[in-house]
């Protein structure tokens, strides 16, 4: 109990919540994304319950790492060398995932550009993207993006508690994003080829994590943001296109 008052009458324990609090915000951006691409392929009835499901194991897993925190730092210790290069278990974890997601949004990507016969790879898509096949996606770069933010949370802090704090407003935050994210995504569909793009940036980044190459986050995001500034000032010209034509037609 001491311990909690002490933290909560620290200035540099509200410091430290306040900058992980963001930090997870923006790490979890990468798996929202991801979620809502993924869940905009179901049939539109089930999408709110798999958005809701596939985050409410985001926020299990990283308690669950959370609870075992020794075993956390221990993932990054090398365990095996191939030619000269150390893996640990979490570079392999990033390699993997961020394959999955290569392959991922290529095929999406590939679906979205295919002229032959295009409805009908829809429709194909929506029947063998079942509800139980979506989880499993989603809970496997659940994965990948919860040791990725509970390593990048042990890094900035030491207390147990404001971690927890940390990754629970993020969470939240995400679950409350899910609805209008993946609402924009499906109604703009130049969008959906931006966010498949943004897949394919964060698998190549994450694969050159696990063979040791560190990006700074602050290079892809910053890339993200400016990217998707551009789409918004599309976006708004095509809807002020679309004004004036029917103005004129209303003329």
């Amino acid at each position: 109990m001491e311990y909690l008052l002490e933290l909560a009458t620290s200035p540099a324990a509200w410091i430290a919540l306040a900058t992980l609090v963001v930090m997870e915000i923006v790490l979890g951006i990468d798996n929202l994304i991801f979620i809502s691409i993924l869940t905009n392929k179901l049939p539109e009835e089930h999408r709110t319950k798999a958005r809701r499901v596939g985050i409410g194991m985001a926020l299990i897993l990283r308690l669950g790492l959370l609870s075992t925190v020794a075993f956390i730092v221990q993932l990054t210790e090398p365990v095996i060398e191939v030619l000269g290069q150390a893996f640990s278990w979490k570079d392999m974890i990033l390699i993997a995932g961020g394959l999955f997601l290569l392959w991922k949004a290529t095929t999406e990507i590939h679906h979205s550009v295919d002229p032959v016969a295009q409805q009908e790879a829809q429709v194909s898509s929506k029947v063998t993207m079942g509800f139980a096949a979506a989880i499993g996606q989603i809970l496997m770069l659940d994965l990948v993006f919860s040791i990725d933010s509970i390593v990048t949370a042990v890094g900035m802090t030491e207390h147990l508690p404001i971690m927890i704090i940390a990754v629970v407003v993020a969470v939240l935050v995400m679950l409350l994003a899910s609805e209008p994210l993946a609402r924009f995504i499906n109604d703009n569909p130049t969008v959906v080829m931006l966010a498949l793009g943004f897949l394919i940036m964060i698998g190549m980044t994450l694969i050159a994590e696990g063979f040791g190459a560190h990006v700074p986050k602050g290079y892809i995001y910053c890339a993200m943001g400016f990217s998707a500034a551009i789409e918004c000032l599309n976006i708004w010209a095509r809807k002020a296109r679309v004004r004036k034509e029917q103005k004129l037609v209303d003329a």
